[in-house]
């Protein structure tokens, strides 16, 4: 078999010992200045598109954009950064969405802090793998003062302890693989001492009874989490929820009765601290009552609103330091780039659930010889040292800054809803507790639910065709919905304003063509 000779750029370096052909794309004290120009070059082309971006997106098309990235021959390398560059900015940085614009209103993307990106660059030229402190070293340290600095805002007291994850489907994961294991154990215990025998009931005899309730409006990843842990979709009981889309504790109370009767085990109770569609914090005062009654695991997803942590609003997590276990996303209420997320739990002897040895990587003795290895406390091997971000940003900025960016887009949001609430043309589900708005254009009196579906759906795509803005929908009791997500504190009433316009036109539009036979159908009776 033979190899083709590709073409590659000149070594930046120069000297005696400089780097030659591929090894001079190698990061080291030789290609120095290829670094710092590459660099360079790659930031002027973000500052300007940045500078030159006019709308949140080009409203491209996948059949579009998908055969000019296809047609790229991945085995005939440009060799030359230059090159590569003008071809990203036909294949991505023309179509990107772009969060810091600020009618991109969609999802829970947020624009990033100076600090943060700062930390991303030194993160990814270093490299460390935060797995092994011989493999990391300063970076060990510094994100363990991270999560340590996290649960002291939260609460959880001086046996709390975390770890970084991916994000908030991942910390999810890994808090009800916690519980699970831990009410097995409870569980073990139990039988052991009531039969009087020392061999425990067996741990798969027990997960067929585990049961997780969480709200109806808690993030998916708590489904996908009991799959993957071998429990079944079937074993997360879906708590109702008030008006305000907060888990009913009375529904709850009678759902823990109800297990208990049954001979079930409710191995955790998922509380959510700003749900993704509507941003409501369950009561976690009177939740934590029920599950410390109850003797169950409470988790508190706070991916979406643990900017609350650093927030003029702290009281609306009052109550979050009586979890076992909390999720947090700093890359979304934290304006950290993706990604930055953390677990932490109340009791740091439950991350023994995920500690396994390896004699190449963290041997046993590690332990007595006080070598701090990440990877016993974690479900991933190599991970990233995501944490400086946030390091960087609190050494920057520090958390009141923070605090004041989250506060803004939740002050957006709160007069984004008296602007719907007021205009006859939308009708919100609820009043925001943090910066999401969930909403739907009413057509006039006649026109059929189904019809209105697709005015809202159509709406939506036709704004994110022209490019001038991005909403988000959802469903809320079986019908199409419209949504804003505000994590952008540029983004001011006007944008909002706007934006409910240009969905009124595309709405308005559509009507007049598809609506005319349907309501003289009506008017007929």
């Amino acid at each position: 078999m033979s190899f083709r000779a590709h073409p590659t750029a000149s070594s930046y370096a120069s000297g005696p010992h400089a780097a030659t052909g591929s090894r001079s794309h190698l990061l080291n004290d030789e290609t120095v200045e290829h670094y710092r120009k590459s660099l360079t070059d790659g930031i002027e082309r973000v500052a300007a598109k940045l500078t030159q971006t006019e709308r949140p997106f080009t409203g491209i098309t996948p059949d579009r954009l998908a055969p000019e990235i296809s047609a790229i021959d991945l085995d005939e390398p440009l060799g030359d950064p230059g090159a590569a560059l003008d071809e990203l900015e036909t294949v991505y940085l023309r179509d990107a969405v772009y969060f810091h614009h600020p009618r991109y209103l969609a999802h829970l993307n947020c624009p990033v802090v100076i600090p943060a990106v700062l930390g991303e660059a030194i993160l990814s030229a270093v490299n460390s793998s935060l797995d092994t402190w011989d493999q990391s070293a300063g970076g060990t340290l510094i994100e363990r003062r991270l999560i340590d600095w996290t649960t002291e805002r939260i609460g959880l007291g001086a046996d709390a302890d975390g770890i970084f994850t991916s994000g908030g489907t991942q910390s999810n994961l890994q808090a009800l693989l916690l519980a699970r294991d831990e009410a097995c154990r409870l569980e073990q215990a139990e039988q052991s001492e009531r039969s009087g025998f020392d061999a425990p009931v067996s741990k798969t005899e027990i997960i067929p009874r585990l049961r997780i309730l969480a709200s109806e409006c808690s993030h998916f990843s708590i489904t996908k989490s009991a799959t993957l842990l071998g429990l079944g979709a079937d074993s997360v009981i879906p708590v109702p929820c008030d008006r305000n889309k907060r888990m009913h504790t009375v529904a709850l109370a009678r759902e823990l009765d109800r297990c208990r009767q049954d001979g079930l085990l409710v191995m955790a109770v998922v509380a959510t601290a700003g749900t993704t569609d509507f941003g409501s914090i369950d009561p976690l005062p009177e939740i934590a009552d029920l599950c410390e009654r109850a003797g169950t695991w409470l988790h508190v997803d706070a991916a979406y609103g643990c900017g609350l942590l650093v927030s003029r609003r702290r009281e609306l997590l009052d109550g979050i330091e009586r979890a076992d276990s909390v999720t947090v996303d700093y890359h979304k209420s934290f304006f950290q780039p993706v990604s930055s997320s953390a677990l932490l739990v109340r009791d740091r002897s439950t991350l023994r659930h995920v500690t396994y040895y390896a004699d190449y990587l963290n041997p046993a003795r590690s332990v007595a010889e006080r070598i701090p290895n990440q990877v016993d406390k974690s479900i991933q091997t190599t991970r990233r040292f995501d944490a400086l971000k946030l390091w960087m940003t609190l050494r920057i900025m520090g958390a009141d800054a923070i605090g004041e960016l989250f506060d803004d887009v939740v002050d957006r949001a709160a007069d984004g809803w008296k602007l719907l609430n007021d205009d006859p043309r939308f009708e919100v589900v609820t009043e925001p507790q943090l910066s999401t708005l969930v909403f739907r254009y009413v057509p006039p009196a006649g026109v059929s639910p189904a019809l209105t579906d697709r005015v809202n759906r159509h709406a939506r795509q036709a704004l994110a065709a022209s490019g001038e803005a991005v909403v988000a929908g959802t469903v809320v009791d079986g019908r199409h919905y419209l949504k804003f997500t505000l994590l952008n504190p540029r983004t001011s009433l006007s944008d909002i304003a706007a934006v409910l316009d240009l969905l009124a036109d595309h709405a308005g539009g559509y009507l007049a063509e598809h609506a005319v036979p349907e309501i003289s159908r009506y008017l007929a009776g």
